[in-house]
């Protein structure tokens, strides 16, 4: 049984135990480290303390020439010997290889993810949407939305720069 199975059972017993129900994944961590379900094995605390370096590594960010703020670390997949790692790399010394592999593979996700919101979307809507509500529509063009926002983005840096000069 796979890590992602062995966790969805542990929610599932947290469910059929009677607990609460929306509930944090803190409040379902508590429970089932208490039910002792679930424990940090040598193999569980190297994972996890990748993933949490990894999320670091996602937030660290930087201000570039031009003043935007952004990401300095980047992930990219490498098969090497038919294993696949993900490694990372700073933005400022990576290769260019490394940076085209990353974003090529950010997009990906986020067309992953915006192929499951609308697998979501269109079953709620066929399946759980109430008779007398409207369904839920899905947007994926995202231009209007990444104008907006950089628009946003230099009004608010000429408004800091104006506040400066004041």
């Amino acid at each position: 049984m796979s890590l992602i199975e062995q966790n969805l059972r542990i929610i599932d017993d947290y469910r059929d135990s009677g607990n609460p129900w929306p509930v944090t994944a803190v409040d379902i961590a508590r429970w089932a480290i208490g039910q002792k379900l679930w424990d940090i094995g040598p193999s569980k605390l190297v994972r996890q303390c990748a993933d949490q370096l990894a999320q670091a590594m996602r937030q660290e960010f930087i201000t570039d020439p031009q003043g935007r703020r952004v990401r300095a670390k980047h992930v990219a997949p490498y098969n090497e010997q038919g294993h696949l790692f993900y490694k990372w790399d700073d933005m400022r010394t990576a290769t260019h290889t490394h940076m085209e592999i990353s974003f090529a593979h950010r997009r990906q996700e986020i067309v992953g993810d915006c192929r499951q919101l609308k697998v979501d979307i269109d079953s709620y809507n066929e399946n759980y949407c109430p008779r007398d509500s409207r369904p839920i529509q899905g947007v994926f063009d995202f231009t209007d939305d990444l104008t907006e926002l950089e628009l946003e983005a230099r009004a608010n840096s000429l408004l800091a720069v104006s506040t400066i000069e004041i």
